[in-house]
């Protein structure tokens, strides 16, 4: 099984703007209606960083106050991850093994000492 890189973009700003909301204090009356009290603080952190870890009722909160899907708030893209292995099988700075002959065993009697 291959591992999955997953890369995500946060949209909250973006979004905010196109409904002409540009302070993050002016979510708090709209998340307050939804029933998320949170600080003029916390919500500036959420809009201005990629949210790490953020929870699912927030985030639907979010995204009904300003009318929108949460697909147009969270964007992502997942790929295949190259790991250290694929790369050497790649034959990234490996020597070309066919370079490289096997030697000719010599098989010696007990009787040929000399």
């Amino acid at each position: 099984m291959t591992r999955r890189e997953i890369e995500y973009t946060w949209r909250a700003r973006e979004v905010m703007a196109r409904h002409h909301i540009f302070l993050a204090k002016d979510l708090a009356p709209l998340l307050h209606e939804r029933g998320i009290t949170l600080t003029a603080n916390a919500i500036w952190r959420i809009v201005k960083d990629d949210p790490e870890r953020i929870s699912l009722k927030l985030l639907v909160a979010l995204a009904d106050a300003l009318d929108v899907g949460i697909d147009e708030l969270v964007t992502f893209t997942a790929h295949d991850a190259k790991t250290i292995r694929t790369r050497r099988a790649a034959g990234d700075g490996l020597p070309d093994i066919r370079d490289y002959r096997p030697v000719r065993a010599r098989i010696i009697d007990d009787d040929d000492d000399q």
